[in-house]
């Protein structure tokens, strides 16, 4: 009589370990200390706004409050006009935002779609803008929105938005190059006009571009704080960073740091909701537009 052997399945403890590779594991943690090292500002720019002005003062500084001012983020309302200078960079931002995509990509369209005579010429040249400092045209420029009696109202930071820039230009053209021509061919024989493509064609297929230039545009506008000073004079125009500016000023005989960090960190929601909305966008218009 034949018996028969039973076979038991192999066990946690008979498969073969795999071993992890110290490269990956030096990787893993030179990875996990750099984030520590990036995120350390953002914690004590958090954990500061949380403090109480003389545990501010103290030194050592603590690494968390010893008693939670979470009265700083009403005191900031009562400091600053913080509601007039919140609503007053949104509103510059926003329009900034649709100034720069609608004429940033305008332009890069006509660049990328047509080849005619001396295009690359015409390129190269709004490219070569890109080496002029604002400092250089400065005061040309304040000398003209002065005598358009532009000072002190908000034309001067958005009315420039809607001339392009050509950092958007480059990075939308890059894209609508790629772009397949078979659809272009397609609405033409559908009867589309040029304008009609790009609205319809080009601009729903230009999704993670268009958010790319989007936050730039608004990043750079929300954080912009010369081109307010230069141009703004009166409190209830004030953008934000110029009331986060004041906050160092005179006016103080020892800085309100535990105010300054809470600004910031107030300053920093709608950067972030932005880019957490448009994350997936923004990271596949970096790959496909090729920023390094």
């Amino acid at each position: 009589m034949s018996t028969v052997k039973a076979t038991r399945p192999l066990g946690p403890a008979s498969r073969p370990r795999r071993r992890i590779k110290p490269v990956k594991i030096a990787s893993f943690t030179a990875l996990l200390l750099t984030t520590f090292l990036m995120l350390l500002p953002l914690f004590f720019m958090v954990s500061t706004s949380l403090k109480s002005k003389r545990e501010m003062l103290k030194f050592p500084p603590t690494f968390l409050p010893e008693s939670w001012a979470w009265s700083n983020y009403t005191d900031i309302f009562e400091t600053l006009q913080f509601g007039t200078l919140y609503k007053n960079s949104l509103i510059i931002a926003g329009f900034s935002v649709f100034g720069t995509l609608l004429s940033s990509a305008l332009v890069a369209y006509g660049f990328a779609r047509y080849r005619g005579r001396g295009n690359n010429f015409w390129f190269i040249l709004l490219l070569s803008t890109m080496m002029l400092p604002y400092p250089a045209i400065m005061i040309p420029q304040f000398v003209l929105f002065s005598k358009m009696q532009w000072i002190d109202t908000f034309l001067p930071l958005i009315v420039p938005a809607f001339f392009g820039s050509a950092y958007n230009i480059f990075l939308l053209r890059q894209f609508f190059s790629t772009l397949p021509e078979e659809l272009f061919d397609a609405g033409r024989m559908d009867g589309c006009g040029e304008l009609r493509m790009w609205r319809t064609i080009a601009l729903p297929l230009s999704a993670p571009a268009l958010a790319t230039v989007a936050i730039f545009a608004f990043i750079y506008s929300w954080n912009d704080l010369l081109t307010p000073v230069l141009y703004l004079s009166s409190s209830d125009k004030f953008t934000l960073p110029v009331g986060m500016a004041s906050l160092t000023s005179s006016r103080f005989r020892i800085p309100p740091w535990h105010l300054l960090m809470v600004a910031s960190v107030l300053a920093m929601v709608p950067i972030v909701t932005l880019f957490a909305i448009a994350q997936k966008q923004f990271v596949e218009g970096i790959v496909l537009t090729g920023i390094k």
